[in-house]
């Protein structure tokens, strides 16, 4: 029962629709999901609209493998998912879906250059972060010093 999900658009926030979709499953199904898995909680706003993020899609992946595709119950796959929790936990790993970024962003030509983010696991320490974002920064500077000066020219 294997099926290829679609690829995890680069957004903030998914509306239940789009994350039914993403994840194959429907909307009564990931609110009813909310109810037994205290991992999910997605954002709510104006008229209790729900908002997920990418590692809230990514845990709802993970639920519908375990339930759908390896046959666990729904506690079955509750438990599981705070066993695998409490080893990252004692492993010093942050938990699943708690990463920041546990994704890879990757160019896709063919939706208009749109950038796309993958499944595939990239954490990146936070001191590691830190140090690239502070590169990113003096190299924003650098270009826009270089774009100030070429104005003046």
């Amino acid at each position: 029962m294997q099926t290829e999900l679609p690829v995890i658009p680069a957004k903030r926030y998914f509306t239940i629709g789009e994350v039914g979709e993403l994840c194959g499953v429907k909307p009564h199904v990931l609110r009813y999901w909310e109810q037994e898995f205290s991992q999910l909680r997605p954002m709510k706003r104006r008229g209790n609209r729900r908002y997920y993020q990418h590692p809230e899609v990514l845990m709802i992946r993970r639920i519908r493998e375990l339930l759908y595709e390896q046959g666990f119950t729904i506690s079955g796959a509750r438990n599981k998912l705070l066993e695998q929790g409490t080893e990252d936990k004692a492993q010093g790993r942050p938990a699943a879906a708690q990463e920041a970024f546990p994704f890879e962003a990757t160019e896709f030509s063919g939706q208009g250059n749109q950038t796309v983010l993958h499944d595939t696991v990239h954490t990146v320490a936070g001191n590691d972060l830190r140090t690239e974002l502070l590169e990113i920064r003096k190299l924003l500077d650098l270009t826009l010093k270089e774009a100030e000066n070429k104005v003046r020219i």
